[in-house]
């Protein structure tokens, strides 16, 4: 991984939000939303785990093949373009929103080798003229001297409603006591992972979206940022 001090001066100029959080907390729709409202680049770090997975699943790659997993993570093709994602030049933002996919990325973001390989990808993104970046560990270990750092999260039972709605609106099939067991499991090992384990940054905003709309959460993000981009004038 790169340190703060490797960067140049110029990259280290592009003002970064982060925004981090526990799966299906609404952070990758706030964040590309906050990007879009401000003209950034957006940066959904979650994604680059599930496409390592996804790309797995097609190379009949095991879970626990940290090596292959790790180089095929380094040759990743992605674009992020609004909400569409393109591997390759195809696009599979569906196809990565499945469980299945889902699971497998939690497991894999366990591999120390893997988090390596996909940290050049995720500064390359870090683009003029400025960047929002979503995910576990955009504040702590990625972009750790981000302007703004906001932790987002809602309850497990939120979270799960939110998931079990968007599958039904995309026509898969869903059920909530599976879904409530599987956030909680995901929660556990993202917390309790040895590399990169997910918690608030220090000095990040802390944001609870349990009973906010996206339109609310947004608007919080977009007021901090004004505050601090006043007072880099």
């Amino acid at each position: 991984m790169r340190s703060r001090a490797s960067c140049s001066e110029t990259e280290l100029s592009i003002p970064v939000i982060t925004i981090d959080g526990p799966t299906a907390s609404g952070k990758g729709t706030v964040a590309s939303r906050v990007a879009a409202a401000l003209g950034f680049s957006f940066l959904d770090s979650g994604a680059l785990y599930r496409l390592t997975a996804l790309s797995a699943q097609q190379a009949g790659i095991g879970l626990a093949d940290e090596p292959l997993l790790s180089s095929l993570a380094k040759g990743l093709a992605v674009r992020f373009e609004g909400e569409r994602i393109l591997l390759s030049g195809r696009e599979v933002q569906e196809v990565i929103r499945q469980e299945a996919v889902g699971n497998a990325a939690s497991k894999i973001a366990a591999l120390p080798a893997v988090r390596a390989a996909l940290v050049e990808l995720q500064h390359r993104f870090r683009q003029a003229p400025g960047l929002v970046a979503d995910g576990r560990d955009m504040g702590t270990v990625i972009f750790p001297d981000a302007q703004l750092k906001v932790f987002l999260t809602a309850s497990v039972e939120a979270r799960a409603n939110r998931r079990y709605k968007q599958l039904i609106e995309k026509g898969f099939p869903a059920n909530m006591a599976a879904l409530l067991q599987d956030l909680s499991e995901r929660d556990a090992r993202d917390t309790q992972r040895a590399v990169a384990p997910l918690k608030p940054a220090e000095g990040a905003h802390l944001l609870d979206t349990s009973g906010m709309t996206i339109e609310q959460a947004v608007a919080q993000v977009l007021d901090w940022w004004s505050g601090i981009a006043s007072r880099r004038v």
